[in-house]
C-alpha cells in the first residue's frame, strides 16, 4: 500500500452519516461487524488509512452499514460499523466545497481534476448541494492510489424536491463533453437514482434503505 505523501485535508463533521459519506473509525479491525470473514486485503494498515463508505441500507440500531474498498476495483466488502466507533465523517459535499481536487496529488486523477475545474462552477450555480463520490472522492479524501486512467467521475446531487428537467438536461450535456464518463446520482433524501436514467423518461430504479424499487416518480415515492 502506498498513499500519496500529503493527502488533501478535508473538513470533519459530526452528524448522522448518510449514503456515500466517508467514515474513519477509532478502533482496530475487530470493531467491524461482518456477516462473513474479512478478505485478506483488509489488514490493519489499510483499515487505518482507508475510509469506510456508507451504504444505503436500513441497519440495526447503533450500527452504520459500510463498505470497505481496496486498492483494486474488485476489492469490495460489506460490513457494519458501530456508530460509537466513528471518529470522522467526510460527506461528498465537503470535497466539492473545499475544492479538494486542487491540492490532490494523484497523477491518475489528472483528467478528473481538469473536468472538475470545468464542471464545479456549473454545479455551484444549481440550487442543490453536490459532491464527489466513487473512487475519485475516496482518493481525494484518503490520498490512497485507487484511481486508474479509466476511472469514472462519480457525482452526487442532493435534490429533495422535483426539479425542472431542463436544468439537469443541460447539465447532462456538459457531462457528456468531459474526457471521461460522468455518472451523476440524485439523492432525494429517501432514495437515490441515476440522473441519466431519469432524463430518459419512464420509471427509474430508486435505491432505498430497504432495497431497490422501480418507481415512476422518485420524489413522490414515500419512504417506507
Amino acid at each position: 500500500m502506498a498513499a500519496v505523501p500529503n493527502p488533501p485535508a478535508v473538513m470533519a463533521e459530526r452528524e448522522a452519516p448518510r449514503p456515500h459519506d466517508l467514515l474513519w473509525a477509532s478502533d482496530t479491525l475487530e470493531v467491524l461487524r461482518s456477516p462473513s470473514p474479512l478478505p485478506g486485503w483488509v489488514d490493519a494498515a489499510w483499515f487505518a488509512a482507508a475510509p469506510l463508505v456508507v451504504r444505503r441500507e436500513r441497519a440495526p440500531a447503533g450500527l452504520v452499514p459500510v463498505g470497505l474498498r481496496g486498492e483494486q476495483r474488485h476489492q469490495r466488502h460489506a460490513a457494519y460499523l458501530p456508530a460509537s466507533a466513528m471518529t470522522r465523517r467526510t460527506p461528498p459535499e465537503i470535497l466539492a466545497r473545499t475544492r479538494a481536487w486542487e491540492p490532490w496529488g494523484d497523477a491518475a486523477g489528472h483528467r478528473c481534476r481538469l473536468a472538475l475545474r470545468v464542471l464545479a462552477p456549473l454545479l455551484d450555480e444549481l440550487p442543490w448541494a453536490w459532491g464527489i463520490t466513487g473512487s475519485v472522492g475516496f482518493a481525494m479524501a484518503s490520498g490512497l492510489p485507487v484511481l486508474r486512467e479509466s476511472s469514472d467521475l462519480d457525482l452526487l446531487l442532493r435534490v429533495p424536491e422535483r426539479p425542472d428537467p431542463a436544468a439537469l438536461q443541460k447539465l447532462s450535456q456538459h457531462f457528456a463533453a468531459m474526457p471521461m464518463r460522468v455518472d451523476a446520482q440524485v439523492d432525494t433524501g429517501h432514495g437515490g437514482f441515476a440522473l441519466a436514467e431519469w432524463l430518459r423518461g419512464g420509471p427509474v430504479l430508486l435505491k432505498t434503505g430497504d432495497g431497490p424499487r422501480l418507481v415512476a416518480d422518485p420524489w413522490g415515492a414515500a419512504a417506507p
